[in-house]
């Protein structure tokens, strides 16, 4: 499925490798986008539970220098999750039309992550002010974006052999010096945690309501 694309997949290969018959899948999945899209969403899910377990254990980790680079290598690690924030269509086939594919970004993808956290690190010295939140966030996901597409890129010159702390620089060269005290820092955990909670739970209503039928 990671090589060859969604248009690979088969229920009855699905089936096979999971030991059961064409039969049982349809009991829980009535085509072929509905199960890929639940299991594309489980990895969504995936993501944040990690992700809220990650922010309790280190807070630091709600930087934005190391947020993004963090997101880019866990996504690298969940080629059709990694494909709907790059909005790869060679990969994700049918399923880039799929309206769930745009409610599991909408949920927990970068553009809202963006709009819930670039205000908090504005407000508590982990980001720049000194120019507009759009032009902000613009700028952001466009350099997000570009290392997501770059990474699969075989030839790119010049090359990195530490795209992750590349991505750190860059953060920190565009939002400034991150100078957050304690308390500050804790109120940016708090609304990132508050973020995936949320988003995790739209993500399970997204996955059961695809398993409803």
């Amino acid at each position: 499925m990671q090589r060859r694309g969604s248009k690979a997949v088969t229920i009855a290969a699905v089936a096979q490798k999971a030991h059961v018959g064409t039969g049982t899948v349809y009991l829980y999945w009535s085509s072929k986008s509905e199960l890929l899209l639940g299991l594309i969403g489980r990895d969504f899910l995936d993501l944040a539970e990690q992700f809220i377990g990650d922010l309790r254990t280190d807070p630091d980790l709600a930087r934005p220098s190391r947020l993004f680079p963090s997101l880019m290598n866990r996504a690298a690690h969940r080629p059709f999750v990694k494909a709907m924030l790059r909005d790869d269509d060679e990969l994700l086939g049918s399923l880039a039309e799929d309206p769930t594919s745009a409610a599991l970004v909408d949920a927990l993808g970068p553009d809202a992550l963006m709009n819930a956290l670039l205000p908090t690190w504005r407000d508590n010295g982990l980001a720049r002010t000194d120019w507009s939140l759009d032009a902000q966030t613009y700028a952001l996901m466009a350099l997000y974006r570009g290392f997501l597409l770059l990474g699969d890129e075989k030839h790119t010159e010049p090359a990195t052999s530490d795209p992750a702390t590349v991505l750190a620089q860059a953060v920190t060269a565009l939002l400034g010096p991150e100078r957050p005290t304690k308390t500050q820092m804790r109120r940016v955990v708090a609304d990132g945690i508050d973020f995936l909670e949320r988003g995790a739970a739209l993500v399970r209503e997204i996955i059961a309501g695809k398993n409803t039928h």
